[in-house]
């Protein structure tokens, strides 16, 4: 494969800075969701635990710190999974019959839009991480400047990994539905118990156990955990509970991002490889 995905991606970014509608609600989604939601729950679950004795020695987070990693993936879970809806949508007009043709592997195509996914997912993560800071979220709280450089590129990482397989698992989805209707009635279906059952909003433990049965082969919960560790360090009190994230579970979150990664991509290339564009 050689450049022809860069097509792909600058064709998607410039119709993503081109349509002002969907730039704005790209940029301001995270936003709303970090004042609207954040300020107005942090009060009300900071007030029921403020009677709750901190651990000594521990960093006390409050709710709004605790849900900012959270925010982060909902806003790339959206972003990525309607992302691939432009897969669709050059199948309807007729384009992607065009470049299915044209004399480069269909693996480009599917390059270039997770790319431009993943660009935007790390913009909004920026957006959010610098609002949040503004807002009072304590995000790199103590951190030394050399930690805060290490824990930046973590953030990056995770969020690379997150946003690809998104993509993956989005342009697959597009791919194999024929109905515009169809690819958002699949994606609707799929945010919803993604964000609720993974640990966004809420600690896993407070959850029934089917629900924390589900978190623990969400990749959001993985991503979330790995998130917190760079952002928030690896031992912190929030909500009446200690949290510990050991290396070893954030390992294994990464481990577990790449799997999905692996999985996804490899479906998503065999889709595209037996799609029949007329």
């Amino acid at each position: 494969m050689g450049n022809e995905f860069l097509a792909i991606y600058w064709r998607d970014m410039v119709k993503f800075f081109r349509s002002r509608a969907m730039l704005f609600a790209s940029l301001i989604q995270p936003a709303l969701w970090l004042i609207l939601y954040g300020l107005s729950m942090s009060s009300n679950f900071d007030m029921i635990v403020q009677n709750i004795p901190n651990l000594p020695g521990i960093i006390s987070i409050n709710y709004m710190t605790f849900i900012a990693a959270g925010i982060i993936s909902m806003t790339i879970l959206f972003t990525c999974l309607y992302g691939g809806i432009s897969i669709q949508l050059d199948k309807q007009f007729g384009l992607m019959k065009e470049m299915i043709a044209a004399p480069m592997p269909r693996s480009s195509i599917l390059s270039g839009i997770t790319l431009s996914g993943i660009t935007k997912s790390l913009i909004q993560t920026v957006i959010i991480i610098v609002l949040g800071v503004i807002l009072g979220v304590q995000f790199f709280n103590g951190f030394t400047v050399v930690q805060t450089i290490i824990s930046i590129l973590g953030i990056i990482g995770f969020t690379v990994l997150f946003s690809m397989g998104l993509m993956f698992l989005s342009s697959l989805i597009s791919i194999k539905i024929e109905s515009h209707e169809g690819v958002q009635a699949m994606i609707t279906m799929l945010t919803l118990p993604l964000f609720f059952a993974s640990n966004a909003l809420y600690p896993i433990s407070s959850m029934p156990l089917v629900i924390q049965a589900i978190s623990y082969i969400n990749p959001l919960s993985y991503f979330i955990t790995g998130i917190r560790y760079f952002s928030l360090g690896s031992d912190f009190f929030a909500l009446g509970t200690q949290y510990i994230i050991g290396i070893n579970d954030l390992l294994l979150s990464f481990a577990f991002l790449i799997g999905f990664n692996i999985v996804m991509y490899l479906l998503a290339v065999r889709a595209f490889k037996k799609v029949n564009v007329t």
